[in-house]
């Protein structure tokens, strides 16, 4: 099984990005090589790397939907564990310092679960796009090439599931999700727009029951190429 995500150095890493964020200018040396992250810089102490721009440590494949999941025996579960890992190391892999995804294959999950958390990813599509980002391993938050806009919480069904305002930038190029989730409410921000205001994400495997209390982060397999970087977490509401 991959490693956990490590700590993230503050002093090194996420200010840096964040004065070179704010300034507009690239900072290759200083460790976020290039990419920025909006951080919140009274909070990046906290934050956490869920990617290391190396490697897919951390994360595995995904071997079955929660309710699935937890129906399985332990030795089926490290059965479809070990099927899934092949598969995605087959379609996901590091370049450049990026996540890539081929287009074929399954969705990409951490090792780790996690409960109420605080989120910045950035994420790049190609013409006619489809991804989504999974909260506790449920979806989504929309990501598309779509006059509608991502960021919206595409499944709900008794609460909207589009965004406020479209906030994409163009395709082929960087977007940040800054995402919020906080028992089962959720709250976006695309590219520093909010698009998502303190929704409740239904549950799409179970309709009208309660999510789940602690899952998986998940990058979405859509059938097409997908690029990630600046994987970033703040876990909220710990108790020491």
């Amino acid at each position: 099984m991959s490693a956990p995500a490590q700590p993230v150095s503050p002093a090194r890493v996420l200010s840096a990005c964040i004065a070179a964020a704010a300034l507009g200018v690239t900072l290759v040396s200083s460790g976020c090589a290039g990419r920025q992250s909006p951080v919140a810089a009274e909070a990046h102490d906290t934050f956490i790397a869920l990617f290391n721009g190396e490697n897919l440590d951390g994360w595995q494949g995904l071997a079955a939907d929660p309710v699935r999941k937890a129906a399985m025996t332990p030795a089926e579960r490290a059965k479809a564990q070990r099927a899934a890992d092949a598969k995605m190391h087959a379609h996901w892999r590091v370049e450049n310092g990026e996540i890539y995804f081929d287009g074929k294959g399954d969705n990409l999950c951490t090792v780790a679960e996690y409960a109420d958390f605080e989120l910045f990813i950035d994420w790049k599509i190609p013409a006619g796009g489809d991804s989504g980002i999974y909260l506790r391993g449920t979806p989504q938050v929309q990501i598309w090439d779509n006059p509608i806009g991502s960021g919206g919480l595409y499944n709900n069904q008794k609460t909207p599931s589009g965004p406020l305002v479209v906030a994409d930038r163009p395709v082929g190029t960087w977007n940040t999700f800054h995402i919020r989730m906080i028992g089962e409410r959720v709250s976006v921000w695309l590219n520093g727009k909010p698009v998502v205001d303190d929704l409740p994400l239904e549950n799409y495997w179970a309709r009208g029951e309660p999510l789940p209390a602690r899952g998986t982060i998940e990058l979405q397999a859509h059938g097409g190429p997908l690029w990630f970087r600046n994987i970033l977490l703040r876990p909220l509401n710990q108790t020491p």
